[in-house]
């Protein structure tokens, strides 16, 4: 990694003082880079500079190779953490069955839990656009079958025959789902007002 190589060590180290600090953690001092390389050399371990705008720069004995690792392995994680977030479509039909809404629902957790949004869509055809409350109660329900800790990040919108509401997961916090996905319509139509709605 770049970051690693901005370190001098051992003999790159041309200052000729440094505040050092020994393989134990314990400060001991301004002392000769010359004698510090010494007492490195005699640990088995290497003089590292570790703060150079400090006047004299503080440089520490230690492992080097190990102290790479761990730096390496610090930067992988911070990596991951600021891994970029993205937006997964999910699309479930106006008569979704129970086996295919499981699908869909297992996809969109699997979203959530890396750390993705979520844009629920469904298209409706043909007379399902006389039933536009019925489905925006569908996907609603949809948002509230994730569980708890479900937020509306973008609100229900429509454009033409095709809507969409974009979830995400609220962090630092469990809330219960009714708090955070709220049914403007006063209900939630049940898995038979899907499937029976006309078509």
């Amino acid at each position: 990694m770049r970051e690693q190589f901005r370190y001098r060590i051992n003999h790159f180290i041309r200052v000729p003082e440094v505040q050092l600090i020994d393989e134990m953690g314990k400060p001991r001092g301004v002392v000769s880079t010359g004698q510090a390389l010494k007492m490195a050399q005699e640990a088995g371990l290497d003089l590292v500079e570790v703060n150079p705008a400090l006047r004299p720069p503080i440089a520490k004995i230690m492992d080097f190779g190990q102290f790479q690792y761990k730096q390496q392995k610090l930067l992988r994680a911070q990596r991951v953490k600021a891994k970029k977030i993205e937006i997964k479509g999910v699309r479930i039909s106006f008569k979704i069955g129970e086996h295919d809404k499981a699908v869909r629902l297992k996809q969109a957790t699997r979203f959530l839990a890396e750390g993705h949004k979520v844009r629920v869509e469904m298209v409706l055809r043909g007379r399902e656009r006389a039933h536009f409350d019925i489905a925006q109660q569908n996907i609603m329900k949809f948002a509230a079958e994730l569980g708890e800790g479900i937020v509306i990040e973008v609100p229900f919108s429509r454009q033409g025959g095709r809507l969409s509401m974009q979830i995400g997961r609220k962090k630092g916090s469990q809330p219960k789902p009714s708090e955070n996905v709220p049914v403007t319509s006063g209900s939630v139509a049940t898995s038979d007002d899907s499937v029976n709605a006309p078509a």
